[in-house]
């Protein structure tokens, strides 16, 4: 088993990517050093440092926490070339020119260290042609590495070899790229652009193509090939935007360059749009510079019309007739889509069309099998489905039919014939390219498995396409009990796992009681208890939509009952005999953070947005959140031999009061809702396989709940000061009367009430303050606007 550790990482260039690789790095805790050319003017690290610094202003942010950029060590080839030799992995991120990465492979070859990794993030560039500048020794430790933009956020990176790379140098890159930098890697064959680029690009000139024949306009466009179509909800004109139009153009250009009409039979559709070299031409590349197919004026969104050579009034939307289509079974949807008179109908059967036949021509040639083609779209795509496994759902054998006779019309974008496999032999047999066997590998000629590398073993319920038949959590391990709405469940007789699967994972009493009837069993049979869901939303808190009707019903007792009792169990859950691990991926919002602060240990996904955010609903958090916030400040004053609380208590007063969430796990910790010893977890496939382990190591440690103290308030002269930090705000029209309001009870909870400073008090008094407000706020017409607005429309109200 190979023993390859990467310590410490270059960055060759400073650009786009290469500074937002590098942050990605110090998200994971890698050290790491960012080279670019020495600055003709000023500090020679000048052009890192810039880049740096452009970082922190990025949105979305490539980094969880701003500050950490100054982790990036920063480094330029002619002083610090020497660095190199520290690093196990050294990632070329220069622009896409053939010349001058081979020039920088000539200078930095000498000084790359004799065991370490040597890959290029080229979107499209021949990795074996860049390996020939290398010398003969660093060969088998180069390859293709292709993150996709933002690499933070972005989830597939690309793995390429080269004839002479060692097959050990991409299972070692491998395991490093899923397990430390969290993503789920594809890999690809040495052809122009790799998978994802090749088939998306390609995807998106066919888009062009189709929209031009059927007369349609970019606004209607996205409309119909985001979210409708299971796609990116940025549509098609806007993803390009997005990405920039001089780099969607660069990757065409890549295309152009190393096909022809025999290599790719596509080939006469890869002509620069006309509407795209307009656009370049005019210097408008999209979201960058600000205007693209799209550009804002004002709160108006235009769209450019070509004919008209400017922009002009955009937001058509489809008509709602393919919005319903396109909610029927696969089957269903793309018949009727096919039988469609209509032009967007046409439209979209058309650019389906053109993925399948450009998917199957040339699985052979990119993709080691189908599934990497599926992956790759979903991943660098965003698309809920690939090609293939839509393909499949549909009914294989009949859209091959169907794509066979629009071949044969001269309606498809390509004459060529799809591949004799597509009808005959083995995948005939299965009705698709992926059984649970393995995917079709139209190279091999046979359905190949899933690579399993020892890091994948860490992945209990990996990702897999449709018709692999993976197992599934909700389908997998011992089922105890499953009622209101919390599956109780093992995997291995050792640990218990609660999954909630209520809508969004909200926390209705019957999720409470069932939480405190695992922790009793836990208690009774088992070694601790994990509370994990397999979806991106850990919890988003109280269950609104059941408040309601008991408090139209049974009146204001009805509410405070089921905060006490909400609140007996987030107590239960701290003080319970058994370590009890929070496993947080995606929303833990209200009561899915209070939920999570309140338990023994979290183990949390990178990817997490944690935060008390009951203010957006005109309530304040009412199932210990102002409680864990009151006793953790006192904590840390404790610690630091301070009297004074209301430093330590300030930033979880702005946190719960502004409705802050953290945009990352780490920035939920600086926001105090996670503990130095909790753990953070790049991949989010790894969450429940670490938290179970960390559940056995408490265990095995002997861990013991925390005893249960008393601990200082800050009284009545501390809410006094904060408070008096409210009026400015409420006086300057930064908050309305309602915020002030609801600021001015949580300051009095965390504060304790009407005590003095110094004042010892229990959880369970604060719990009773908590309660109290939570109730109060109920009845007040402005917050009951506020949660009616937020279920009717989904989004808060401000009043």
């Amino acid at each position: 088993m190979s023993r390859f550790q990467v310590k410490k990482v270059a960055v060759l260039g400073a650009g786009v990517m290469g500074a937002q690789i590098a942050a990605h790095l110090v998200n994971v805790r890698v050290p790491v050093v960012l080279f670019d050319l020495p600055a003709k003017e000023g500090p020679k690290n000048g052009i890192v440092t810039r880049a740096v610094e452009n970082l922190k202003k990025l949105k979305p942010s490539p980094l969880g926490v701003a500050q950490d950029a100054e982790l990036i060590e920063q480094a330029n080839y002619e002083d610090d070339i020497a660095k190199l030799g520290e690093c196990d992995l050294v990632i070329e991120a220069i622009a896409e020119r053939m010349d001058w990465k081979l020039d920088l492979y000539k200078k930095i070859a000498p000084h790359v260290a004799r065991h370490a990794i040597l890959a290029s993030n080229t979107s499209g560039l021949s990795i074996t042609k860049l390996s020939e500048a290398l010398p003969e020794q660093l060969k088998p430790r180069f390859c293709g590495i292709h993150f996709f933009n933002p690499p933070r956020y972005m989830f597939l990176v690309e793995l390429i070899n080269t004839p002479t790379t060692q097959p050990q140098v991409l299972d070692d890159l491998e395991a490093f790229v899923t397990s430390v930098l969290g993503k789920g890697v594809v890999r690809a064959k040495d052809t122009p652009n790799f998978i994802a680029n090749r088939v998306g690009i390609a995807g998106m000139l066919a888009t062009l193509k189709e929209v031009e024949k059927f007369g349609l306009t970019s606004d209607v466009v996205d409309d119909l090939t985001g979210k409708k179509l299971s796609r990116a909800s940025s549509g098609t004109f806007r993803t390009a935007d997005v990405v920039g139009l001089d780099t969607m153009a660069h990757v065409v250009k890549t295309l152009q360059d190393n096909l022809d009409e025999k290599s790719d039979p596509f080939y006469p559709n890869f002509a620069t749009p006309p509407v795209l070299a307009a656009l370049i031409e005019k210097g408008n590349l999209g979201q960058k510079t600000k205007a693209g197919f799209y550009k804002k004026v004002g709160r108006d969104i235009l769209r450019f019309d070509l004919a008209e050579g400017d922009y002009v009034p955009g937001g058509a939307k489809a008509d709602e007739v393919y919005g319903r289509m396109l909610k029927k079974p696969a089957a269903q949807r793309l018949q009727l889509l096919r039988e469609s008179e209509g032009a967007q109908g046409q439209f979209l059967w058309a650019i389906l069309r053109d993925s399948f036949h450009y998917a199957a021509v040339h699985l052979a040639t990119i993709a080691e099998s189908a599934r990497d083609v599926d992956f790759a779209m979903r991943w660098g795509f965003g698309m809920q489905q690939g090609p293939f496994e839509l393909w499949q759902e549909a009914g294989w054998t009949q859209v091959a039919q169907w794509i066979k006779e629009d071949i044969d019309a001269g309606k498809a974008l390509s004459s060529a014939p799809l591949p004799a496999w597509v009808f005959e032999g083995p995948v005939a047999s299965a009705g698709g390219v992926h059984t649970p066997e393995g995917s079709w590998s139209a190279a091999e000629s046979r359905f190949v498995p899933q690579r399993r590398l020892p890091v994948h073993a860490r992945q209990l319920f990996p990702e897999s396409v449709r018709g692999a038949n993976a197992p599934k959590a909700e389908d997998s391990g011992r089922t105890i009990s499953d009622e209101g709405d919390v599956r109780v469940w093992t995997l291995d007789e050792e640990v218990l796992i609660a999954s909630i699967h209520s809508k969004m994972n909200a926390i209705s009493p019957d999720v409470a009681e069932a939480l405190a009837g695992a922790v009793e069993l836990a208690e009774k049979e088992f070694k601790g208890l994990v509370i994990w869901s397999p979806d991106d939303k850990f919890s988003v808190g109280a269950d609104l939509q059941a408040m309601l009707p008991a408090f139209v019903v049974a009146g204001i007792g009805a509410v405070e009952g089921a905060e006490q009792a909400l609140q007996e169990v987030m107590l239960r859950i701290r003080y319970a005999g058994v370590p009890v691990v929070s496993a947080v991926r995606g929303l833990a919002l209200g009561g899915g953070c209070e939920l999570a602060i309140h338990s023994s240990a979290r183990v949390v996904a990178m990817e997490s947005y944690i935060g008390l955010v009951e203010v957006g609903v005109g309530l304040v958090p009412g199932a210990g959140g102002l409680t864990y916030i009151a006793r953790r400040a006192a904590e840390r004053a404790e610690a630091s031999t301070g009297t004074d609380l209301l430093p330590f208590l300030t930033e979880g007063f702005t946190a719960a009061a502004m409705a802050k969430v953290g945009t990352s796990a780490l920035e939920s910790r600086q926001l105090g809702y996670l503990l130095d010893s909790d753990v953070v977890v790049p991949n989010k496939d790894e969450l429940l396989y670490v938290a179970l382990q960390q559940v056995k190591a408490m265990s095995e440690a002997g861990w013991r709940a925390p005893m249960k103290r008393k601990f200082k308030v800050a009284g009545r002269s501390g809410a006094a000061t904060i408070k008096g930090q409210l009026v400015n705000m409420r006086d300057g029209g930064f908050i309305s009367a309602h915020d002030f309001h609801i600021a001015g009870l949580i300051a009095g909870v965390l504060t304790g009430g009407d005590v003095d400073a110094g004042t010892l008090v229990t959880e369970e008094y604060l719990m009773t303050l908590e309660r109290k407000a939570f109730c109060s706020l109920i009845l007040h017409p402005k917050t009951q606007e506020r949660i009616m607005g937020m279920l009717s429309t989904g989004k808060p109200v401000r009043n």
